[in-house]
């Protein structure tokens, strides 16, 4: 069996005051990633740095020149599309001018906050963008097959020196919640199955417990925002 290929690539989160920058991947014919929702980025080319890279990606995908995006993380995706392992720098972008242009790669929308785990997300994605938010730098490894998110590991390490670790694993064959369109106005409920209603991983029921979310179908834990 021949081995996977290597691909560096960049991810951005550009964002204003209560907002993401998301990109709908609707417009390309045979995209990997067709009817998910995005950050912003690419493939390096030779030569470049990550920063250079994560600068013009989003210029060329969004018309937002951004300056001085702020490295959040790294994950690696080993085998992720069947032809490669994608080794992936994440960003955030608060600095940045502009006007939004119609993207090649897909429509391009802000999304609240509160409500980007509610879009189309691949199911590790709702893992780790919530991280993008907090202080901590985390490097991640994120393992999918045939599109089938079978679980991560990760660590965490904080300004202070302190050194966190997760791990995850999952075998059910049902890994996606059902998607919400964001074209419509957030409603209760859609604040709600963006929260602590249901897993982010399976979709299965959910209990609490000592401020914990634990899916009762595949037992993923998270903290949640409601004790």
């Amino acid at each position: 069996m021949a081995k996977p290929g290597l691909k560096l690539a960049t991810l951005c989160y550009v964002q204003r005051p209560g907002q993401t920058l998301m990109l709908h991947r609707v417009k390309r014919k045979n995209d990997y990633h067709e009817g998910k929702w995005n950050g912003l980025g690419g493939k390096l080319e030779p030569g470049e740095s990550p920063e250079e890279c994560v600068v013009r990606e989003v210029y060329e995908e969004s018309g937002l020149a951004c300056r001085d995006p702020l490295l959040r993380g790294q994950i690696t995706f080993p085998n992720f599309d069947g032809e490669a392992d994608w080794y992936v720098w994440l960003f955030v972008a608060r600095h940045w001018k502009g006007t939004l242009i119609d993207s090649p790669e897909g429509r391009l929308a802000w999304i609240d906050n509160e409500r980007l785990a509610a879009l189309n997300l691949w199911p590790g994605d709702r893992l780790f963008i919530p991280w993008i938010f907090e202080e901590r730098f985390f490097s991640a490894k994120f393992l999918y097959q045939d599109g089938e998110f079978l679980g991560y590991e990760a660590s965490f390490y904080s300004p202070g020196g302190q050194i966190e670790r997760e791990r995850y694993r999952h075998s059910e064959a049902n890994m996606e919640p059902a998607a919400q369109s964001v074209d419509q106005p957030a409603d209760q409920s859609a604040n709600q199955s963006a929260d602590d209603t249901y897993c982010w991983l399976c979709g299965g029921a959910v209990s609490k417990r000592h401020c914990k979310i634990i899916c009762e179908l595949c037992g993923f834990t998270r903290d949640c925002s409601d004790p």
